[in-house]
């Protein structure tokens, strides 16, 4: 069995990590996973959150939107709508867009609006978790 895996996380802007690493964990809408080389095949659907990635004996975290999952015994493809690792994320920014969603959100919007601007919530709230979580 090999001892990584190749992840890659591709937003509709770029692909943001591709590297052979030694583990992923991420939340699926089921759950947390932890996927290592080897790993039975697996699609499914990606919660906002964190993705850790264990690579070289270090762990790489990410704040992730929505998205959908691969996974086969070598490889790990996740398609998100943001990703951003947490030693890029501008906790300033991101709260400012967390309290400016929140206040779009108290206002009467169509549906459309709603959900981009609930997506934007979303982004935003996952990159401050990540942030706060693993400050250095």
């Amino acid at each position: 069995m090999a001892s990584t895996l190749q992840l890659e996380i591709v937003t509709p802007e770029a692909k943001v990590f591709s590297e052979n690493v030694e583990m992923v964990t991420l939340a699926g809408v089921e759950g947390e996973m932890g996927i290592l080389p080897g790993h039975e095949p697996v699609m499914t659907q990606l919660a906002a959150g964190e993705i850790n990635v264990r690579k070289d004996g270090k762990n790489i975290f990410l704040a992730v939107g929505d998205g959908f999952v691969q996974i086969t015994g070598e490889r790990v493809a996740v398609l998100t709508d943001m990703a951003v690792k947490a030693d890029d994320i501008d906790e300033v920014k991101a709260e400012e867009a967390q309290k400016k969603a929140e206040a779009r959100l108290a206002q009467k919007l169509s549906d459309e609006e709603t959900a981009t601007v609930h997506a934007a919530l979303v982004h935003a709230t996952a990159q401050l978790n990540v942030k706060r979580r693993h400050k250095k």
